[in-house]
């Protein structure tokens, strides 16, 4: 498969109305953001199209739109924001009322106005994931027991954030979804509504055409990420053209970050089933 390489986001928006962008790793690697990838969504928003920022972080949109705030990236770069915390809020409501979070305490906004009750393992039917309790530490091994437990008592697992793996500078830290992930396997019912699933989608639509002010067609939407299973599987399933930013959480497998093997990135996206329309080795 030929892949094109683009170096401007411009070449390419002319035949849409919306653009859903992916934040970790496109906007910024949580310690830093990119003040190219920023200016130009901000660019995007000065064309008449409309830009809304969708991420699988496990928190609402205001704790998001404050950590991106601090890493330099303006209001004006985006017209809103949805997250996997947002939407896992419905998927919290419509069950059981007593919670045993894992995750750090900093994800602890996902319950405000809810009416749920954070409670101890024992105690808890219903497991709500966000992250890991360390991140910096830890490894989904470290949980190995505890899922077990969990899975006992057929406990239903809500994750907030999909991810497996997001960057932190210049590695790579787990997320819920690793955890997730290793409870299916044992037999475990996840319930997921970030991203690669349809609802943040659903929402994201919503809140495109909000700003536009008119109906919004999946065909004049573009979608922006640098995670397969995540951003590229969840703009294919829900219909939406897609560019791939190499120098994500793949770009070690291309080679040296910032310097892909464009060969090996033809060949990981073609063995995925991803058709592009364009790359970017980062957002500009």
């Amino acid at each position: 498969m030929g892949v094109r390489q683009i170096a401007s986001l411009a070449e390419i928006t002319g035949g849409y109305d919306a653009i859903f962008c992916d934040v970790w790793g496109v906007l910024h690697n949580g310690v830093r953001s990119w003040t190219a990838a920023w200016k130009a969504l901000a660019a995007e928003r000065e064309a008449g199209r409309a830009v809304v920022l969708i991420t699988n972080a496990p928190r609402p949109k205001g704790p998001v739109a404050e950590q991106l705030a601090s890493l330099g990236v303006p209001a004006e770069a985006f017209d809103d924001i949805v997250t996997s915390g947002d939407v896992t809020r419905a998927l919290i409501s419509q069950n059981a009322r007593m919670v045993f979070h894992i995750g750090p305490d900093r994800d602890t906004s996902l319950y405000d106005g809810l009416d749920v009750e954070l409670v101890e393992e024992r105690e808890a039917s219903v497991v709500v994931c966000t992250g890991l309790f360390d991140d910096d530490n830890e490894t989904p091994a470290d949980y190995r027991e505890m899922l077990q437990r969990l899975r006992a008592r057929d406990l239903p697992f809500i994750c907030a954030n999909p991810d497996i793996v997001v960057e932190r500078g210049d590695r790579l830290i787990y997320c819920a979804g690793a955890l997730a992930k290793d409870f299916g396997m044992l037999g475990g019912r996840t319930l997921i509504a970030g991203k690669p699933h349809a609802p943040i989608y659903h929402d994201a639509m919503a809140r495109a055409a909000a700003a536009l002010g008119r109906d919004l067609d999946r065909s004049r939407v573009l979608a922006i990420g640098d995670g397969l299973t995540t951003d590229v599987k969840g703009a294919m399933d829900y219909g939406l053209d897609f560019l791939f930013v190499s120098d994500g959480i793949h770009a070690r497998e291309y080679g040296t970050p910032g310097n892909p093997d464009y060969e090996k990135m033809a060949a990981h996206l073609d063995g995925f089933g991803a058709r592009p329309v364009a790359t970017m080795t980062k957002l500009a």
